[in-house]
């Protein structure tokens, strides 16, 4: 049996905030909703694939998360990364729902752009063309 990811952290500084945008403008689906003595445990899953990586919109709660987040974004360095048939034509899509667009659609070997996520973190979207 192989190992292969279940979830995966996104640091982010506004949970609610951070559940709206990877829904409503990327599309995911809430997926996991608990909460528990303050602390709110909530993951979201690709619309067409329930049951594959989880993303954790994690708080900011750790020391370290704070300094981490805001250098890997000042570096212009994404979270993470995303896959779509079309970069161009998720990139339009995203910007017609008010999306910042951090670097245009570019050809390195993979067609890549970036987008920020209004809670502190950029995400490269990879795919074709």
């Amino acid at each position: 049996m192989a190992l292969k990811a279940a979830m995966v952290s996104v640091l982010v500084d506004d949970q609610e905030r951070a559940l709206a945008f990877y829904t409503d403008k990327l599309g995911f689906e809430k997926k996991s909703d608990i909460r528990n003595d303050g602390y709110w445990w909530v993951t979201v899953t690709a619309a067409d694939d329930p049951q594959g990586v989880e993303l954790v919109l994690e708080p900011l709660g750790h020391p370290a998360s704070i300094p981490y987040q805001q250098g890997l974004k000042a570096d212009g360095i994404p979270l993470i990364q995303l896959t779509t048939d079309s970069v161009s034509a998720e990139i339009e899509r995203l910007r017609g729902l008010g999306v910042t667009v951090v670097s245009e659609p570019q050809n390195y070997g993979v067609w890549s752009a970036t987008i920020d996520d209004t809670c502190g973190n950029l995400i490269q979207i990879v795919g074709g063309e």
